[in-house]
This record gives C-alpha cells, structure tokens and sequence, in this order.
C-alpha cells in the first residue's frame, strides 16, 4: 500500500531531534512522497533545502497570510530562484486567514492574488489555506477566497493554460459542502487531515461524506492535528494511514482503495 502525505511541516524544529527517524517511520508504513510547504521567504529556502536531501521529500514554496506581511519587492524573484529546483512542485502555503487577523484582509488579498500570479508564471499548482474567523465553517474568508481562486482560473481557462486542470488544493479543509463543492467545480483537491478522527468532529465527518474521492488528497499538516488515538500529541507522516482509514470507514472503502485513489489524485496534481 502506497501513502502520501501532501502537507507536512517538516522543516520546523519539533522535528529537529529526529528527523531521519520520523522519515523511516513515514517509509515503514507505505508513505512513499511527503510535501513540505512554506510559510515565509526564509522557510521556503529551508524547505528546498531539505527536500533535496531526500528522494521522499518535495516541497511547495511562499507566503503564509499570517506572514503575508514579510511581503516585499525581492520576494517574487526570489521564489522564481528557488522554483528551478526540481523538488518545488507547488506554490504554498498560501491563501487567507481571517482568524488571527495577522495582517489585514485586503493585504491579504493582495498577496494571494499575487502569489497565484506567479504560480501561473512558473506553471505550478497551489496549496490554499483557509481559516474563517471563528473557525466558522462559512463566512467572509471563504467567500472571498473562492472569488479570487474562481477569476484565477477563469483566466488560466481563458488561455487553454494547463494549469487549469490541476490548479491546487485547499489544505486541512474544515469549511462548509458549499465551498468544497465549489472548489472542486474550480477543479481543486480537497485535503483532509486528524480532525476528521476526532470524536467531536461529525459535522467535517459529513463533509468528507460527501465530497468524490476522487477529488481527495489525506495529509498530516504535522506536526500539528494528530489524529487519534496520538491527538494532542506531536503528528508525524506516518499518521497519514490513519486519515486514510477514517476516510475509508466514512466511503464504505478498504484502506488500500483510499491510499491508491489518493496517491494517484497527489500524483496527478503535483505532477512527480
């Protein structure tokens, strides 16, 4: 059985004492490609370093919305650079927060749009962050998000550009069937993480429920949304397996199903 792990910070240091093992038990348990992504300039650098250290590793390049802020002149060019690496597959973490409110939301926006436009420059897909005030399910963030992500590929649709077939993913998604489905419809993967194992969790249950499984891809976003039974512990890849069990329990799959028909969507998207 084959995993993949299509988020996982792996770069930050909680894993620093034991990286190289936490790798061996990602590999132990069928998890053949992890994806780091960034949330800084300086990150980003540090993840392609990293992914490049290993045949596992891959990594997605940018700025979070709650660093959005760091923005600056140089930045563009500097992600182009470190684009020509071979493990960068993807542009991201990028997106909008509107619960930490870290930076204002029409800067944001700013950010995200020009983040997106230079993901169509380089040919790469993106990985969206989305978190509503509140941790609301709907609201303001994801109404304006879905508006930005649906011009953009409107304009990749208008140029026949390929990347319109695979433009991104919204990560660790914990918002409504609404803006799933209309995610998806935009031609976006829909990731899904820990929280759905969580016995509190019923209403992302119903969620997953109903979203294709074709349009999945399951992640860590390690070290962080431990699934159970590790919950409030640190996550590691190798939890992958379990998101892929709940998902199978919740579509009347085995797990060997779930893991095939997401690797394949991962591979489909990040083209490795």
């Amino acid at each position: 059985m084959e995993l993949t792990d299509t988020h996982c910070h792996l770069d930050l240091d909680r894993f620093d004492a034991d990286r190289p093992d936490v790798i061996r038990r990602a590999a132990a348990v069928g998890v053949s490609r992890i994806l780091i992504p960034s949330l800084t300039l300086d990150s980003s650098r540090a993840a392609v370093k990293l992914a490049e250290s290993h045949p596992m590793l891959y990594t997605a390049i940018g700025v979070h919305p709650t660093d959005s802020l760091t923005w600056d002149n140089v930045t563009p060019a500097a992600l182009s650079e470190l684009a020509a690496s071979p493990k960068v597959v993807a542009i991201g973490e990028i997106g909008l927060d509107y619960y930490w409110d870290a930076a204002p939301h029409d800067h944001q926006r700013r950010i995200l749009k020009e983040q997106l436009d230079l993901a169509a420059e380089l040919g790469l897909p993106v990985v969206i962050h989305l978190r509503e005030a509140d941790d609301a399910p709907d609201g303001e963030c994801a109404s304006d998000l879905i508006k930005l992500l649906g011009e953009w590929v409107a304009g990749l649709r208008s140029r026949n550009d390929p990347l319109a077939e695979r433009p991104g993913v919204l990560h660790s998604f914990s918002g409504s069937p609404e803006t799933a489905r209309e995610a998806i419809r935009l031609g976006f993967y829909i990731g899904i993480t820990g929280p759905i194992t969580y016995t509190n969790a019923e209403e992302k249950r119903n969620v997953v429920r109903q979203l294709p499984l074709t349009r999945l891809l399951i992640e860590t976003d390690s070290p962080f949304l431990a699934p159970v039974p590790h919950r409030g512990k640190r996550n590691e890849p190798a939890f992958v397996r379990l998101v892929a069990g709940k998902i199978a329990e919740l579509h009347s799959k085995t797990e060997a199903q779930v893991a095939e028909t997401t690797t394949a969507n991962a591979a489909r998207l990040f083209s490795w």
